[in-house]
């Protein structure tokens, strides 16, 4: 018997056929380079500082640009606390008095702006207010005054740096390993699963290849445009890239591996089946990849600058991940061919082969016939249990916390506020400022005095000593001794700078409180000519959590219409999106409930920020889809042969198993994110993960095929396949149970 010849492509030539991947394979050999050079450089213009995120309407956004007409506004404040149990003695205070010489010294602190040491009236503490150049990286000076605490302690007494200026290092600190440890995390857990998945040690190595260039190529993209100014990058935007694109390319290249296997057992030669895995995954990939991105750019509508710069650097991050899976990944696995799935060898499907018979074995073909023998039940159940679930969002307390507990585990800076509280009024060092015209200064300054919260009040003033006059309810205090002239107010534009020390830590919320009580007090005083203003640390959070609640209302919606459009459009349907949309955001009232319940009575955090639900919403909407697209246009393309309802069947069976890898992998990426100690991340990464795999194992798994099973052909309303296209569909009536068994009757 004759060997058969090898079949060959006669309308594509061989050295296309070689120059198309060869080339493909070099261009992201050079992204991967030049991006992986680009890591080093992202400290560099990445920015943890609340005051950049707020938007130009706030109004502590407005105080922030007026204050640098009065003072240089490139500095931030750092509060040393010294404390014995007891009583501080002689001793200690000389030795204070050296360490804070010692301070003087480091780079980055100005020492003709700093404060002596202030004595509480206890006796028992002592706090000196740093005022440190933000020119200077704030963690490195922040470090290097706790490196000469450190190095020459006071017996007996504990110091702390705390602060705005501690927050932020401690802040920074806490960032500090994403770019290693979460790496790490989350590509150890994808290679994890995806061998177990596959049992072949060369297809995972490909796949996170593939991942890691999407990566690399897009932080090569986001650096040049934020050291361009283009965009702002923060430590959290920075590590919700990482996963986001690790977790969605891989998500893409599963897709296309379970086309490409297929593929690969059915066609003659590598290059066919390549353009058949094509063929049958590009599209679900890019409306996958397109809902993810049109959330994503809904955030250019926010008002905050943090839910803004999201936006773009995620959809950046996304776009790229199209491109490796649909680009990068077919032209290595065309290199590879079978190799990559050794020592497992694809094996190719009978012709008519019927994967939800009887004789079927698996989980997949089992839960299949389950769903199509229990349809109603299934999704009634279904709904229930998501419908109890999501009871726990009544629970959940997302209207902020204090900036002291934005760090999880040990906090400096929050031990130290804990110490200043005790001995000094909590927002020493934090204070409100208040910028009013100079002819309403009494005015001003008796409702700050007069309003409950407020501990003291000072007024800006260049020609006092130490650069500021105490304020009163007689009127503006001279320093020194009595009958002692008092010096000039500082005047701008026919403005005065205030700041109020109040009782409460600045950045509690019990200090945002009093903000609100001084903004409604001096309202009255305020006109459009002449603005009273309040800014300072505290009015920036409040300003902050106010406008995520706004932004949290505005985006959800115009999230969801969105999605809704792309997935009319992918399915040629009005009915099927509105079931996976419904879906999804069930799933998601289900996941905040659990998370609500869990941080409260596992974790007992003391909430969380008002942007947790909005990004929680964004990733677990627009990602959550994804599944639902990779069932449903499996499901449509079997429906237009076999029927709608052997084809929701079909498409279950077919596509369980790559749709619950994906799902684990982009669980276990968002998880990874709780390595890196920051409470927002953390709650995220919980509410993301249990979220995804509540929509894997149950959304996905159940209660969508089950629902479209019983609705039958009547879910592609208004296209061809809702008329009965398929002879199958035309025997079975479009509607409910009831018409089912009236037409078994006749």
């Amino acid at each position: 018997m004759k060997t058969p010849a090898p079949v060959r492509d006669s309308r594509v030539p061989v050295w296309l056929r070689v120059l198309i991947p060869v080339a493909l394979i070099l261009v992201w050999f050079g992204l991967f380079g030049a991006g992986g050079a680009s890591f080093g450089q992202i400290s560099a213009v990445s920015t943890n500082d609340q005051s950049q995120q707020l938007p130009a309407s706030a109004e502590a956004t407005k105080v922030q640009d007026l204050q640098a007409d009065f003072r240089d506004d490139d500095v931030i404040p750092a509060i040393v606390v010294f404390e014995r149990d007891g009583g501080l003695t002689e001793s200690d205070l000389t030795a204070i008095d050296d360490r804070v010489a010692e301070f003087s010294d480091i780079e980055g602190v100005l020492a003709d702006e700093s404060s002596p040491a202030i004595e509480s009236e206890d006796g028992e503490a002592v706090q000196v207010v740093l005022v440190l150049d933000t020119d200077e990286k704030t963690a490195e000076v922040v470090e290097a005054l706790r490196g000469v605490l450190d190095e020459n302690p006071i017996d007996g007494v504990n110091a702390a740096i705390t602060g705005p200026g501690g927050l932020t290092a401690d802040l920074t600190n806490a960032f500090a390993g994403i770019d290693g440890l979460l790496l790490l995390v989350a590509l150890g857990a994808v290679f994890v699963i995806l061998v177990v998945v596959y049992r072949s040690p060369l297809l995972p190595v490909l796949v996170l290849f593939s991942s890691l260039s999407a990566l690399c190529a897009s932080i090569l993209v986001v650096v040049q445009l934020a050291r361009a100014d283009v965009l702002l990058l923060s430590g959290q935007t920075q590590g919700i890239l990482f996963i986001l694109v690790i977790g969605a390319a891989t998500d893409y290249s599963l897709l296309y591996i379970a086309r490409f296997k297929e593929a690969l057992a059915i066609e003659p030669t590598k290059w066919k089946a390549t353009w058949a895995a094509l063929k049958g995954s590009w599209e679900p990939i890019l409306a996958s990849g397109g809902t993810v991105i049109a959330a994503l750019l809904l955030l250019l509508f926010s008002d905050l600058n943090s839910n803004k710069s999201l936006g773009p650097v995620a959809s950046i991050g996304i776009v790229f991940a199209l491109l490796a899976s649909l680009t990068l990944l077919p032209a290595l696995l065309y290199w590879a061919g079978k190799v990559a799935f050794w020592p497992v060898k694809p094996k190719a499907t009978p012709l008519n082969d019927n994967p939800i018979a009887a004789d079927k074995k698996g989980l997949w073909p089992w839960l299949a016939r389950f769903v199509q023998k229990r349809p109603r039940v299934i999704s009634i159940s279904s709904v229930l249990l998501l419908a109890v679930m999501s009871l726990g969002v009544f629970q959940l307390k997302a209207d902020g916390v204090a900036a002291s507990e934005f760090v999880l585990g040990e906090s400096q800076a929050r031990d130290g506020q804990e110490v200043l509280a005790d001995h000094f009024p909590a927002g020493s060092g934090s204070p409100t400022v208040i910028i009013a015209p100079e002819g309403e200064l009494d005015v001003v300054s008796d409702i700050v005095l007069g309003t409950d919260g407020v501990d003291s009040l000072t007024v800006l003033s260049e020609d006092s000593p130490s650069g500021s006059l105490p304020v009163t309810e007689d009127g503006v205090q001279p320093l020194g001794p009595p009958g002692t002239p008092v010096p000039d107010v500082t005047v701008v534009d026919g403005n005065v700078l205030l700041s109020a020390t109040l009782l409460d830590a600045g950045d509690s919320i019990e200090a945002e409180n009093v903000v609100v009580d001084l903004r409604a007090e001096l309202a009255p005083v305020s006109t459009d000519s002449e603005p009273v203003l309040v800014g300072g640390t505290t009015a920036i959070a409040l300003d902050s959590n106010t406008t995520a609640i706004h932004d949290r209302n505005l985006l959800i919606p115009l999230i969801l219409g969105a999605i809704t459009l792309i997935l009319m459009l992918l399915l040629r349907s009005i009915v099927a999106p509105l079931i996976l949309i419904a879906s999804v955001v069930l799933s998601f009232g289900a996941a905040l409930g659990v998370s609500a319940w869990v941080f409260n009575g596992i974790f007992d955090f003391p909430g969380a920020d008002p942007s947790v639900p909005l990004f929680g919403f964004v990733f677990l909407v627009a990602l959550g889809v994804d599944y639902n697209i990779f069932l449903m246009t499996r499901v449509r393309e079997e429906s237009g042969k076999h029927g709608t309802k052997q084809g929701i069947l079909r498409g279950l069976a077919v596509t369980g198993g790559v749709i619950t890898s994906a799902g684990l992998v982009l669980a276990a990426t968002f998880a990874a994110l709780s390595v890196i100690p920051i409470l927002f991340l953390l709650q995220i990464a919980f509410i993301v993960a249990f979220g995804v795999l509540l929509d894997t194992f149950l959304v996905r798994t159940l209660l969508v095929p089950a629902l479209s099973y019983d609705i039958g052909r009547a879910i592609w309303w208004p296209s061809k396949l809702s008329r009965g296209v398929h002879s199958a569909d035309r025997t079975e009536p479009a509607h409910t149970e009831k018409h089912v068994a009236a037409a078994r009757e006749s």
